[in-house]
């Protein structure tokens, strides 16, 4: 049995304007307008209930509302925007097509019995319009182009009903049926005004009175013709920005809409079930180069808060070298995701290696990243150079086991190798001999003792080839 197609179209309206109000509200009614600032394009609510709508002249919207705040289009951050959007919808419904410069389309026939229904399937959309203060207008449709048009219109409905879908499409006034401008002189011509009077001509007879491209648009929209979709996959980075209408001066300002950022930053990490251990922060200034900061972590991490509390960190020793007109926050280093295992010391994180990158992250962030150090082991037997410091550097892979027990070794090794000035109460272990540095010059040979001396300290003493014997450390 032949699976029935149901598509679903998210028609954006104005989505460089819903992008700017989400960060930073304006204080003034807010038009976009076009490259030449003749004509409104898109209208903020506070600029609709002025009487401005789209499609207006500038002049005349200026006139209406003399404090209006202008912005010209953006055609290439518009359909980053719209790739944005197309993102998180491809959590919820697959496959998902681009439809630029201000729709998205995805199938959703097929998730029914995943949601439990259509209905679910829409109140998971609407919700998360909502939650990312989005306005959008759906509409679901037997064909991609029956979903559009219903949508853009403005009268998408939640059904499946393809009877109830085609007398929707039926009512479409011509110019909402995306025809071009000589094909709609056309049908007004021959008296006709209404999408369903179209549909009710003979094919034969609508590809002679009119072209074999208006014949092939309205059997896409009925759904017997074919009209394949592109697939959309979403990228493997992460790449948001902001646009401020007004710069901002201070970097107290920058932290709210980074908040978002990051917000939809660990959604997107988590829904990947991935980590990341290096943020890229980008300030855009108007009349200077962008400053370029990165955000480190010592080890994998996917939580907004801290990535909020390490930029601010960072944000305090930085002080704006010029207003920011826009931010940029990237990701293209991806880590796999380590589950749980255990419960830090004062229980607040279920995970011990989560709970110690947060502390290195943030004393790093507060003292620089060259500031902490760490020891670490080093390829040569003599115990003073058998370790060296260097940088932190934390990584969640499990420590691999030992085949076989070591010796014994000290934690607190002294200065330098000390004399012996007692003879020690008690002998426990040993000799265990250690030579090298043949390569370098400086050549040891020693017996290695572990003892306690009459103070009741457990010292590791050796004896060198001259006979000579010296505590070298000192056991806890």
């Amino acid at each position: 049995m032949r699976r029935i197609m149901l598509w679903i179209y998210l028609h954006f309206p104005h989505l460089l304007l819903d992008q700017i109000r989400r960060c930073r509200p304006p204080e003034a009614p807010l038009v976009i307008t076009d490259g030449q600032r003749q004509t409104v394009l898109q209208a903020c609510p506070a600029a609709l209930q002025q009487g401005i709508h789209p499609g207006m002249r500038l002049k005349t919207a200026l006139t209406l509302c003399a404090e209006l705040e202008i912005l010209c289009s953006d055609r290439h951050r518009e359909h980053q925007l719209l790739e944005d959007q197309a993102r998180w919808l491809y959590r919820h419904a697959s496959p998902v097509s681009l439809c630029p410069p201000d729709g998205v389309l995805a199938e959703i026939g097929s998730l029914e019995r995943l949601y439990g229904g259509l209905p679910a399937v829409w109140q998971t959309l609407e919700q998360t319009l909502e939650d990312r203060q989005l306005t959008a207008w759906l509409a679901t449709g037997h064909t991609p182009l029956a979903a559009r048009l219903l949508a853009r219109s403005g009268q998408g409905e939640c059904t499946p009903d393809k009877a109830r879908m085609e007398q929707a499409l039926a009512r479409l006034p011509l110019p909402l049926a995306e025809f071009d401008s000589a094909t709609l002189k056309r049908l007004e011509r021959l008296g006709l005004s209404r999408l369903g009077e179209v549909f009710s001509l003979p094919a034969a007879e609508l590809a002679r009175r009119l072209t074999p491209e208006v014949l092939a648009h309205t059997q896409k929209i009925r759904g017997t013709r074919a009209d394949p979709r592109q697939s959309w996959q979403p990228p493997h980075t992460f790449r948001q920005q902001v646009d401020f209408l007004q710069e901002i001066e201070q970097t107290q300002g920058l932290l709210f809409p980074l908040q978002r950022l990051l917000n939809e930053l660990e959604e997107d990490l988590c829904w990947h079930q991935k980590d990341t251990d290096c943020l890229l922060l980008v300030l855009k200034h108007r009349h200077h180069e962008p400053t370029r900061i990165r955000i480190r972590t010592s080890g994998p991490e996917h939580r907004a808060s801290t990535f909020l509390n390490l930029i601010r960190l960072r944000l305090e020793q930085h002080s704006l070298k010029a207003p920011v007109a826009a931010l940029i926050l990237a990701v293209r280093r991806f880590l796999d995701y380590q589950p749980a295992g255990g419960s830090d010391l004062l229980g607040e994180s279920q995970d011990l290696n989560e709970a110690w990158h947060t502390l290195i992250s943030r004393l790093q962030a507060r003292l620089g990243e060259q500031a902490l150090q760490q020891l670490a082991p080093q390829g040569d037997h003599r115990p003073e150079r058998a370790w060296t410091a260097r940088p932190v550097t934390l990584t969640n892979k499990p420590r691999p086991e030992q085949s076989q027990a070591l010796p014994a070794r000290p934690f607190w090794l002294l200065q330098g190798p000390a004399p012996l000035d007692q003879v020690p109460e008690t002998w426990l272990s040993g000799p265990e001999r250690i030579s090298g540095g043949w390569w370098d010059g400086q050549r040891v040979q020693r017996d290695y003792y572990i003892a306690r001396l009459s103070g009741g300290q457990l010292a590791w003493l050796f004896r060198d080839l001259n006979g000579g014997w010296f505590v070298h450390g000192l056991f806890g």
